[in-house]
């Protein structure tokens, strides 16, 4: 049921799914909105602060929740920031450009930068808006809750919002830069997309989820009934294995540095970090070697054409590998939603958890005031703890033994499915979700 009421001739909906609800509630929803807009103002002819007012429950379509939750998503980054000021600061990066600061470690990187370095930061993501009864996405609340949170404080955070693959983006994110911080003393490379649009023919890569050679069966979880099942996975054709690394791989990465360098907003002894992933044997068919490692390898042979590249700045480009963690992405890929929620239970139980919070805090400090941890590869290892002798082998006892009936017992099937709604704002502490929200703004 949906109620109407016109005020100061503006239009004020508010949305009910329970339609036995009764009057007095009803007008004391109503009023409250009305309190809010006595601030509302016109400003060149448009509406200024209009809100749409709703209890937002999660939707969701497989991997995909179709809802999110403002005040839950701002305080997943409340939780985040806070756990960096008890970490303390980094004697770090200063001006930093972030691509793909929305979510995950493109998130917690832009959060540390602005929280533990006091740094400048220019994060920029595509999301989507609040449109209707829509929700916006999660990742734009959360760049929404930090650009908040840093500005409260008197810090400076920038925000795109746009396609960060286009040339249109590159420049202006390039103008931004020299009119705001001058030059950037460190690039995040975290872009995470289903498809990219070649900026100077025009065609359009989409990336894929297969096995290269012959096809693979495992396991697989289904995270929110708990179900496993096996699954096969296809092998990719080699337009599909292009297409993931024209996507995924380091193209876009360079065509960055090149454009940032070119247009000397980059300073002396600048760094750029790109993240990946390498993991278990268990995962290689469809992760490391699939489609997705093809992309990896080419992006991590790319830090090195990139160090290159930035030899006249004495710069340096690194490939940092990461721990498997729940996201957006790994929520997608087959077989490896299980291995995350026996490696969930496994590493709690050894008090080596990490998120995505805790591993990028700990890069940052080990690339400003330690030393990294770097493989044969010049690859940053910040997986080290999920990859420990210990952790794969209580992991690879339990694999073969996990079914439907025991995965509760045998993994953190439960939390895994607990960790994927918090990226959507859902299921956090302090936040009632039985109250209307309004869905513009955080």
């Amino acid at each position: 049921m949906t109620k109407y009421m016109k005020y100061d001739n503006m239009i004020i909906t508010i949305y009910f799914d329970n339609q036995t609800k009764c009057f007095l509630e009803i007008k004391k929803r109503i009023e409250k909105a009305l309190k809010k807009y006595e601030s509302l103002k016109i400003i060149n002819g448009k509406e200024e602060g209009r809100e749409i007012l709703m209890i937002v429950e999660p939707k969701f379509r497989g991997f995909i929740c179709t809802t999110s939750h403002p005040t839950g998503c701002k305080k997943n980054v409340e939780n985040q920031i806070d756990y960096v000021k008890e970490k303390g600061k980094i004697e770090g990066a200063k001006r930093v450009l972030v691509l793909g600061a929305s979510t995950g470690y493109g998130l917690a990187s832009a959060i540390v930068a602005s929280e533990a370095c006091d740094a400048e930061v220019l994060g920029v993501s595509f999301e989507r808006e609040a449109k209707g009864k829509r929700t916006a996405s999660a990742g734009w609340y959360n760049i929404e809750s930090l650009k908040k949170f840093a500005e409260s404080e008197g810090k400076k955070f920038i925000s795109v919002n746009g396609d960060a693959f286009s040339n249109e983006v590159k420049n202006e994110v390039i103008d931004l830069i020299k009119e705001n911080m001058g030059k950037v003393d460190l690039v995040i490379y975290s872009l995470a997309a289903p498809k990219r649009k070649d900026p100077v023919s025009g065609e359009v890569y989409n990336s894929c989820l297969k096995t290269v050679g012959a096809p693979f069966t495992s396991k697989t979880l289904d995270f929110h009934t708990g179900e496993i099942r096996d699954i096969t996975i296809n092998p990719a054709t080699e337009e599909e294995i292009e297409g993931t690394r024209k996507v995924m791989g380091g193209e876009d990465w360079m065509l960055w540095i090149e454009a940032l360098k070119e247009a000397n907003v980059l300073e002396n002894g600048v760094k750029t970090i790109a993240y990946s992933y390498i993991g278990p044997e268990v995962t290689y068919p469809i992760y490391r070697e699939g489609t997705i490692g093809r992309a990896k390898n080419d992006l991590e042979k790319t830090a090195g054409e990139i160090t290159e590249v930035l030899k006249s700045l004495s710069g340096e480009g690194y490939v940092s590998v990461n721990k498997a963690l729940v996201t957006q992405a790994s929520s997608a890929i087959p077989i490896v939603s299980l291995y995350i929620s026996i490696l969930y239970k496994v590493m709690k139980e050894k008090g080596t958890h990490e998120g995505c919070i805790e591993q990028i805090y700990r890069m940052f400090k080990e690339l400003y005031e330690g030393k990294l941890n770097l493989d044969s590869e010049n690859r940053i290892r910040i997986d080290d703890l999920e990859m420990a002798e210990d952790v794969q082998k209580a992991i690879e006892e339990i694999w073969p033994q996990i079914t439907s009936e025991n995965v509760f017992e045998l993994s953190d099937a439960e939390d895994f499915k607990k960790e994927f709604f918090k990226l959507f704002g859902f299921g956090l502490e302090g936040v009632d979700y039985s109250e209307d929200v309004d869905i513009t703004t955080v």
